[in-house]
């Protein structure tokens, strides 16, 4: 069953016929099928809209159904009921309601088929990735790309056109770069769409004379030294997106967005978790028994660590503040270092004698077998 007419609309049961057309032509206007390609939902929004407008657009229709619901509405003169309406009958109600107001300007930006100029076309966007170390991502840096991106043509200033002579306006569609087209269905009438014109690409215009240097395309290719500011606290999949750093539009259009995608580098000492990093410290087994100072490696150089006595191997070590800055909001992570207790694989005469005393000395106090935790 379909919905409440007026609440597709988003009217009351006394609106008036003018309110009811205007919200249709704003529904839809955003939900027609040509400025949403593709888009499924969409076009069943644009499709029960178109419904309800048929109905209640009409007096004696708006009638029946106030009285007895979807139910009261036969096929009428369309040859159609409620539940025979499809997209071919919605476009046809939509054409006809709006016919010479207008609507194709607003659905095309300008670019309509009773005149206007087209719309600029915008450049494509460039998608460049930079690769950080650690050190970098820690504090944030600056860095200078060089990309390689089309320019308006230095020749006929992005035009296309010989230097010294202009475009013309298209006579196939006028200048607005879009043409309507009409195909019989036979019974069900005739399906109109409008298309981008074929004689101008869409453009409006035509050019008689091409430039030499870019063949009328009005590009050429170029390279620009770019400097990306980079925050700290970036990870790989981030992105910093420079507006106008794309490739320039046709015809003068506007330039495309550089996508600077970040590719973080894999560090020698240091893994990533987050905003913390971690790394792992050999300690002798004097040091981790007794406990002692020790200096450690940082992103931003080097600290004292403490190592309390009795440190068994695989115990983390936090120092605090010393990781990653936070990419959003204040604060720094730490480092983690996980401490590995370092046994000599070839002890000498000496070292082997001092491990055998150790090992007399401590005969007793090793704790047995137990469960991991």
């Amino acid at each position: 069953m379909p919905r409440d007419y007026y609440d597709v609309l988003g009217v009351g049961r006394d609106a008036s016929p003018d309110d009811i057309k205007k919200s249709y032509r704003d529904l839809a206007f955003k939900h027609h099928p040509d400025k949403n390609p593709g888009d499924e939902a969409a076009e069943e929004k644009f499709k029960e809209a178109t419904e309800a407008f048929e109905v209640l657009s009409d007096a004696d229709k708006r009638a029946q159904y106030d009285q007895f619901g979807a139910a009261g509405i036969g096929a009428g003169p369309s040859g159609f009921g409620p539940t025979d309406f499809d997209m071919n009958d919605a476009l046809r109600t939509f054409m006809n309601a709006f016919r010479g107001e207008g609507i194709f300007e607003d659905l095309f930006g300008g670019a309509g088929v009773r005149g206007g100029r087209p719309g600029k076309r915008k450049g494509s966007d460039i998608r460049v990735r930079l690769k950080l170390t650690l050190e970098e991502i820690a504090e944030g840096v600056k860095k200078k790309i060089k990309v390689s991106r089309l320019v308006r043509c230095g020749e006929c200033g992005g035009s296309g056109a010989k230097k010294g002579t202009n475009p013309s306006t298209c006579p196939e569609c006028r200048g607005s770069g879009r043409v309507m087209t009409q195909q019989n269905l036979g019974l069900f009438g005739a399906f109109q769409s409008v298309m981008p014109c074929r004689r101008c690409a869409g453009m409006g215009e035509i050019i008689e004379e091409h430039c030499e240097k870019c063949g009328g395309k009005g590009l050429t290719k170029g390279s620009e030294v770019v400097e990306v500011t980079v925050p700290h606290g970036v990870a790989t999949g981030n992105y910093i997106p420079i507006e106008g750093g794309g490739n320039a539009g046709p015809r003068g259009g506007p330039n495309g967005h550089l996508i600077v995608m970040i590719e973080e580098l894999s560090h020698k000492l240091f893994e990533r978790h987050g905003d913390d990093v971690l790394i792992e410290l050999p300690v002798s087994i004097d040091v981790a028994a007794l406990g002692g100072q020790l200096e450690v490696p940082t992103l931003n150089g080097k600290a004292r660590l403490k190592i309390p006595a009795g440190t068994p191997s695989g115990r983390i070590l936090r120092m605090r503040g010393k990781g990653i800055q936070h990419l959003r909001g204040r604060g720094v992570g730490d480092e983690l270092v996980r401490v590995d207790v370092w046994v000599p694989r070839r002890p000498n005469s000496e070292e082997r004698r001092a491990l055998k005393r150790l090992g007399e000395l401590s005969s007793g106090k090793v704790p047995g077998p137990k469960r991991p935790s």
